[in-house]
């Protein structure tokens, strides 16, 4: 009878540990998908910060790319600072604050009743 017991107890703890594997995966593509989002929206501000040539490949696809995460906060500031080319994006730093928050906690969520913490 015990040792019926305790092989309940190693299929409780199996499917717990394929539970924890499987959190533990989507947690880090979330954290992946997080990066990436986060890396875009870098590259576009410095890109911007500095006057980068829209025309350029590597701009032209960082712009395009990275607008439908920024275009939601177009318009928030009534004041864009313009240095001739150079422009300050507070757009893309709210962006990538939004995002870095809503990617924490969707990665806490995932990881709700683990036992070792992400």
């Amino acid at each position: 009878m015990a040792h019926a017991h305790h092989a309940d107890r190693a299929v409780l703890v199996d499917r717990e540990d394929g539970v924890s594997r499987g959190s533990n995966m989507l947690a880090r593509l979330i954290s992946l998908a997080g990066f990436i989002i986060f890396a875009l929206l870098a590259f576009r501000f410095v890109l911007s910060l500095f006057g980068a040539n829209q025309t350029n490949a590597f701009a032209n696809f960082i712009y395009d790319t990275s607008h439908p995460l920024v275009a939601p906060f177009f318009g928030l500031f009534n004041y864009t600072p313009q240095f001739g080319v150079s422009r300050f994006e507070f757009e893309t730093l709210i962006a990538m604050l939004f995002y870095a928050v809503i990617i924490g906690i969707a990665v806490r969520l995932v990881s709700i009743g683990r036992r070792d913490p992400v």
